[in-house]
């Protein structure tokens, strides 16, 4: 096991020292940034046209009465949609960037067992993932207080912080698949393509009733007010964890089975 440590720092010294870590919370920051805007707007109708057209599509974007039992539930909703982007372009980073610069083959020659590379890469994952998630949660809480939220609950925030949680863990949960596109496809391009395919599905299913057996589509459904015929089940919950279990499984087969010539 002592592998394992020494590999683990080695991911995280190349994900400190990656512009991509920072980028990736600049985005997660400024998404935020614009949900308080938005709500700010919503506030202050007045003010629209000075915004240009994010102004305009506040106006045009209604989340009912401002306050923060809907600022929340808006927020709830956006962690389910830009974590789907964002997690699961973390998971295609860091595996995906192996195959892109070329280093897999050195990475493999190393006498480090290949299932302890791939956990450290999934615990690397998780935890810039979780990193994110905070940090949205935490200047999402700042940037509505700033735009003056009436409503303030310490009871709301714990509500949204238990629902936030679990959507954010969900979210995280589907990056295996990923992670396994992105070796399989040797790059960014075929993880980055399932991204948008599962973002497209994802709506779809719930269209046509299928969400809660789908996947993609299970955080957003628990980011949002259940209704008779959009509600979680045992098997939402068992479906997912059984995509998550079978991603992991697939990208440690890939990484100590397949041909990396």
């Amino acid at each position: 096991m002592k592998s394992f440590p020494v590999s683990f720092l080695a991911e995280t010294l190349k994900i400190r020292k990656s512009n991509v870590f920072w980028l990736s919370i600049l985005f997660f920051v400024f998404v935020s940034a614009m949900m308080g805007l938005l709500m700010f707007i919503q506030i202050h109708p007045e003010i629209s046209g000075k915004f240009g057209i994010v102004g305009t599509k506040a106006s045009i974007m209604r989340f009912g009465e401002p306050g923060w039992i809907n600022y929340t539930a808006f927020l709830n909703q956006a962690i389910a949609a830009i974590g789907a982007v964002g997690y699961g372009f973390v998971a295609s980073w860091i595996f995906g960037r192996e195959f892109s610069d070329k280093t897999i083959k050195d990475i493999l020659a190393l006498p480090v067992s290949r299932s302890y590379i791939i956990l450290t890469k999934f615990t690397a994952t998780v935890i810039w993932c979780i990193i994110l998630s905070i940090i949205f949660f935490a200047t999402s809480i700042g940037f509505g207080r700033l735009a003056g939220i009436p409503g303030w609950s310490g009871q709301i925030i714990l509500k949204f912080a238990k629902t936030y949680t679990e959507v954010s863990l969900l979210s995280i949960l589907l990056c295996t698949p990923v992670a396994f596109l992105a070796s399989y496809g040797r790059g960014y391009l075929l993880p980055f393509a399932f991204i948008i395919l599962t973002l497209m599905l994802a709506n779809f299913s719930g269209l046509v009733g299928l969400g809660p057996y789908f996947p993609w589509a299970i955080p957003g459904i628990l980011s949002t007010p259940p209704t008779e015929d959009m509600k979680l089940n045992t098997a939402s919950y068992f479906i997912l964890i059984l995509t998550s279990v079978s991603g992991y499984f697939a990208t440690l087969a890939f990484w100590r089975f397949a041909d990396h010539k």
